[in-house]
């Protein structure tokens, strides 16, 4: 058999839900500006996991979340903290670690002001934490 011929017969009893058909996830904030939101999973003691969307900005290749009071409580009673898993962009990725980045509140606040037509009411809601989210390695 030739070496095309085994590559295709490889690739076809590859099935297609199978780890090596899937393709591994890029993280990639630059291609995500446009995104609106992103999906975190958390999980409080005795609950189970629990998807949450919040608003995204991307400052300076950086993903960022700002979160209101109920999506700060579950982030920080989060069992796997400080990892949580993330849904963006048709990708999921599940070990990303929360950073607090306090110092670049008034920088996410301004992106999100600019991104979303609704932050100009938004935004005088308090937001105990904005995050930046870094893949684990």
């Amino acid at each position: 058999m030739g070496t095309l011929a085994a590559v295709l017969a490889a690739v076809a009893l590859t099935p297609l839900g199978s780890p090596a058909a899937a393709a591994e996830p890029q993280w990639t904030p630059h291609l995500w500006v446009d995104e609106d939101v992103v999906e975190l999973r958390t999980t409080r003691p005795g609950e189970p996991p629990h998807w949450f969307k919040v608003w995204v900005a991307v400052v300076d290749d950086q993903l960022y979340v700002r979160l209101g009071r109920r999506a700060s409580e579950r982030i920080e009673q989060n069992t796997t903290a400080p990892e949580v898993a993330v849904r963006i962009a048709g990708q999921e990725f599940e070990r990303v670690r929360v950073e607090n980045a306090p110092e670049m509140a008034e920088r996410v606040a301004d992106e999100m002001a600019e991104k979303y037509w609704t932050d100009v009411f938004v935004r005088w809601l308090p937001h105990p934490l904005t995050l930046r989210l870094v893949p684990a390695r």
